[in-house]
């Protein structure tokens, strides 16, 4: 991608070590930094660039720095592996996780190496490398120049891979805030239970998605150390450094499922709050209902006694009002007492409505 000057137009950082150690930083706010310095002077070279949309800008950006098109469009092929090596050019994609609350998305970084040089293209909202932009002078200076090139190229890409594995995880410190805020939505008997189901599964879901991103990390990590590529290094120590970032990976991998698991307890004990409050109210169905019972038999008894006596056969009169009230009365008490008793009996009143 050039402007009509022929100078890169997207907005990128450069480091170049020379080999005589000499050290040269530019990026695109500076004409000096959009000077390419000779492949045959380089020792070690970063170019960190940003793009607006990877899928189309960055081709060009890898052809303008000496890459072929064809390892970049390969990478960012869905279908394609995140690791491809063409012998005298490599290229893999990382993942970078952007958490907002409980929405998580995974952007790729291409990373494209050759001989001497690392080139990163990742979209403009991917803001993985500003601190590392601001010490990687320092990082390239310690670095030994009497190491092999693939050594040093080794190193740089392991330091990359770290900064960015580094912001990665510091997401799932926001996962875990989201949940600790959703355990007090749980323990709080106001929150209507209907909301909590959907949250927990969004939960789940961000952490399917930073898993699947851990993963692919993993994946990576494991052909850099096992895939012989003739770029990276074969010293067992440089590679060592390769394998304490995959541990590292394997830790927040652990860590990510734990929190998976605990999703999971959390979707059972919202099914057991759900079984207990059906319950409670088949209790409370049965309670009532067993009560109604109680009192229609209750009431039936004396109504039955009333409409017998109510007969003109029966000549009832005022002078029957005393002993026609005390039956009316004592066998409206007896048959509750016998309906109490035989609904008790049959086991229609529960022992407790919670």
């Amino acid at each position: 991608m050039t402007n009509g000057n022929g100078t890169l137009d997207k907005r990128f950082f450069r480091i170049t070590r020379l080999l005589d150690g000499t050290v040269h930083v530019g990026s695109s706010d500076s004409q000096d930094g959009l000077e390419i310095p000779d492949p045959d002077k380089i020792g070690l070279s970063w170019i960190d660039y940003q793009v607006g949309n990877i899928h189309k800008d960055a081709p060009a950006i890898a052809v303008q720095f000496g890459f072929s098109e064809k390892l970049v469009t390969t990478l960012l092929d869905k279908r394609a592996s995140d690791y491809e090596d063409f012998d005298n050019e490599m290229g893999i994609t990382l993942p970078a996780i952007i958490v907002n609350k409980m929405s998580v998305s995974v952007s790729p970084i291409v990373i494209l190496l050759s001989r001497n040089m690392i080139l990163t293209i990742h979209d403009e909202k991917v803001q993985r490398f500003l601190r590392f932009r601001r010490y990687a002078e320092s990082f390239l200076k310690k670095i030994p120049r009497e190491k092999p090139v693939n050594d040093r190229i080794t190193l740089l890409l392991c330091r990359i891979i770290d900064e960015n594995n580094g912001r990665n995880f510091d997401h799932l410190r926001e996962i875990e805030q989201q949940g600790d805020e959703m355990s007090k939505s749980m323990l709080d008997t106001n929150t209507q239970r209907s909301k909590l189901g959907p949250e927990i599964y969004k939960m789940k879901h961000a952490l399917i998605t930073y898993l699947n991103a851990l993963w692919t990390t993993q994946d990576v990590l494991n052909s850099m150390h096992y895939g012989d590529a003739d770029i990276l290094t074969d010293d067992p120590e440089v590679l060592a450094r390769v394998e304490f970032l995959s541990k590292s990976v394997n830790r927040q991998i652990e860590l990510s499922e734990h929190m998976s698991e605990v999703l999971a307890s959390g979707l059972e004990v919202l099914q057991s709050i759900y079984n207990n409050q059906l319950q409670m109210l088949n209790n409370r169905l049965a309670f009532a209902v067993a009560y109604l019972t109680i009192i229609g038999t209750a009431l039936l008894v004396p109504n039955t006694i009333a409409t017998a006596l109510s007969n003109p056969a029966f000549n009832m009169g005022p002078k029957d009002e005393v002993w026609y009230t005390v039956l009316l009365l004592g066998s409206t008490l007896i048959s509750t007492i016998f309906a109490y008793w035989w609904a008790k009996r049959e086991g229609w009143l529960p022992k407790q409505t919670d």
